[in-house]
């Protein structure tokens, strides 16, 4: 039983939620930019993840191998923003309407609460597999 290949794929799993929460996290810092750098409101960004087939060092072609995961991709939800009247507002259009970003609080909110969960389950096996690791050097004294 290698132990520190299983580490290494729960690690794969934690950097994927971290960046996870990064996202989330801008998506929520954003929820009010109405104009961004390209004079567009800010666009919801979304993390894909995918699996990917690690070898093993056995070399038999009939043992599995261990999947880890990465991040595939990060892009923008095509979904279209709210538009709010506000004609006060520095970018509303002639009409006094304003394209607010695709953000909505709620998904965000239960994307973090996910991510934060999957991080800490991660880190959980970690932890436990260091523990079992440090037991089994206690035998060989």
């Amino acid at each position: 039983m290698n132990l520190i290949s299983g580490i290494d794929v729960t690690g794969s799993a934690l950097n994927a939620q971290k960046t996870r929460l990064d996202i989330v996290a801008q998506n929520i810092a954003n929820a009010q930019t109405t104009r961004g750098p390209n004079g567009l409101p800010y666009q919801r960004k979304i993390v894909s993840f995918e699996t990917e087939l690690i070898r093993r060092t056995e070399g038999s072609p009939t043992s599995a191998g261990l999947q880890s995961v990465h991040v595939s991709g990060i892009r923008n939800d095509p979904t279209p923003g709210q538009r709010v009247y506000d004609p006060q507002h520095p970018d509303a259009g002639t009409d006094g309407y304003v394209t607010m970003p695709n953000v909505n609080m709620a998904f965000e909110m239960v994307d973090l609460m996910t991510a934060s969960r999957a991080y800490e389950a991660n880190l959980s096996v970690v932890k436990n597999s260091r523990q079992m690791a440090l037991k089994a050097l206690e035998i060989g004294k």
